[in-house]
């Protein structure tokens, strides 16, 4: 359940890498553990931000959890179907669920993440 292809950080985000564009949005387990998601607060085309910078926050019935960037870079471009259908995360969370695309700064931070076996490993403990 866990994609081979993606990049993986501890606190359950996942990137996918499209040249210098990054593709982020949280793992099947994330929002597993969240449970029905109600609500998507998305980061703004044009913002900026650092690695592990706090950048949107997810709602479900169960708790408000925030999301970090994986990597530092610019917004280019948001899921604005969350705003109308954020269960689209629990339904899609590796496809249609995807978050925000960043034009990343620095590609080398991309080693500092996880591989899908290490982030099994993670979620195994």
């Amino acid at each position: 359940m866990i994609p081979e292809d993606l990049k993986y950080t501890k606190s359950h985000e996942w990137i996918r890498v499209e040249g210098d564009i990054a593709v982020v949005g949280i793992t099947h387990h994330a929002q597993h553990e969240l449970g029905d998601i109600v609500f998507v607060e998305l980061p703004e085309v044009g913002d900026e931000f650092e690695t592990e910078d706090e950048c949107a926050t997810i709602e479900s019935v169960k708790a408000a959890s925030d999301i970090y960037c994986p990597v530092s870079g610019k917004v280019v471009e948001v899921n604005e179907n969350l705003e109308d259908a954020p269960e689209t995360i629990n339904n899609s969370p590796y496809e249609d669920g995807w978050l925000f695309k960043v034009e990343m700064t620095d590609s080398s931070q991309l080693g500092a993440l996880m591989t899908a076996e290490e982030y099994n490993e993670e979620i195994s403990d």
